[in-house]
């Protein structure tokens, strides 16, 4: 090979090992015999031999009479006939999926369900399966179930393009730390501008995930004026570090076998900070609580008057249950986010 590359021959007999991404400029004329034996793919890559530089090139196939080839060698080499132009690669490849079928691994002849796994669970179980016999840790891909029952969309206004809104939702969805959330953050204002409220609450709500994956929760769910948290068996966090928030704070319950309960009453909060709302004290707006509750039992006409409401109001508009803002001075994500970190800074010190 090295003899030919430097023009000490001039011609090369061999096998199809030239096949193999050999890149020798000089070379533009290749003969192949009994092309009708060859695969589709293999011819391809055997004319890719030839032509490599800025001389014209020339590929013969040499094959026996036509009427004595079978029906899929007339397929291979009109396709190869074809499909000459540059970057005609991917048209050959599917061609050749469509002649010669997906092969043992998703064709008939595979074994066993792959259709009830799924290739993509096939190939991560195959990866796994490979990184376990190198001796490689293998990544936890659990992931804890995050329900809060709030309103996480990003705006249209935003985003207008829906696609694009789409790939945002999943790529929070599947951020596995912190870090990843805010790059995709600095990302999102980067090309959309500065961040609105509706992607602000989306990337606190993957900030809850990762978090919550971090300490081990099987669970995270909104149950009306309470966040339930459920462990795994497996989870990382100190039980002594866990009855002794139960024990400081009296928003938090702990429920057999492994449940935490955060209480989002105001007056629970209150009572964490040493804040209890007195006399005379204005209490905090509760998420739910009707707006002439609110308001401090003032009239829905007297409501209506401060609200700005345009005209065309109706009583059940201005008694209605107001929007909640999760992300409000001591609203949910402030109180949740407060106990996450209280739990995964165990983690850090055990």
């Amino acid at each position: 090979m090295m003899d030919f590359v430097t023009h000490k021959y001039d011609v090369l007999v061999a096998t199809t090992i030239v096949e193999n991404g050999l890149d020798i400029p000089n070379a533009n004329t290749i003969i192949v015999n009994r092309a009708d034996r060859y695969g589709l793919a293999q011819l391809y890559q055997l004319r890719g031999r030839v032509g490599r530089s800025d001389r014209r090139a020339y590929a013969y196939l040499l094959i026996p009479p036509e009427q004595t080839l079978s029906p899929v060698a007339r397929r291979r080499l009109a396709a190869i006939r074809e499909f000459s132009d540059l970057g005609s690669g991917f048209r050959i490849a599917a061609l050749d999926l469509e002649i010669r079928g997906a092969g043992n691994l998703l064709g008939g002849e595979q074994s066993g369900h792959i259709e009830a796994v799924g290739f993509d669970m096939y190939m991560k179980l195959l990866e796994d399966a490979v990184r376990e016999l190198k001796g490689e840790d293998l990544a936890d891909d659990r992931r804890a179930t995050v329900n809060l029952k709030i309103d996480v969309r990003v705006d249209e206004q935003y985003i207008p393009d829906m696609n694009q809104r789409l790939s945002a939702y999943r790529r929070m969805a599947s951020a596995r730390s912190l870090e990843e959330v805010n790059r995709l953050l600095e990302e999102l204002q980067d090309r959309y501008g500065p961040t609105s409220a509706s992607v602000l609450n989306l990337a606190q709500h993957a900030r809850v995930r990762v978090i919550a994956d971090l300490i081990g929760l099987d669970s995270l769910e909104r149950d009306g004026g309470a966040v339930v948290l459920k462990f795994r068996q497996d989870a990382k966090v100190d039980p002594v570090v866990l009855m002794n928030l139960v024990r400081n704070r009296s928003d938090l319950t702990l429920l057999p076998p492994a449940v935490l309960r955060l209480s989002l009453n105001p007056a629970a909060a209150a009572a964490v900070r040493g804040t209890i709302p007195g006399k005379g004290q204005r209490r905090p707006a509760e998420p739910g609580r009707p707006a002439s509750d609110r308001s401090g039992g003032r009239s829905w006409w007297t409501a209506r008057a401060s609200s700005g409401v345009v005209p065309g109001f109706s009583r059940e508009e201005i008694l209605a249950e107001a929007p909640e803002d999760p992300s409000a001075p001591g609203g949910l994500f402030e109180r949740l986010g407060e106990l996450l970190d209280q739990l995964s800074q165990s983690l850090l010190t055990g």
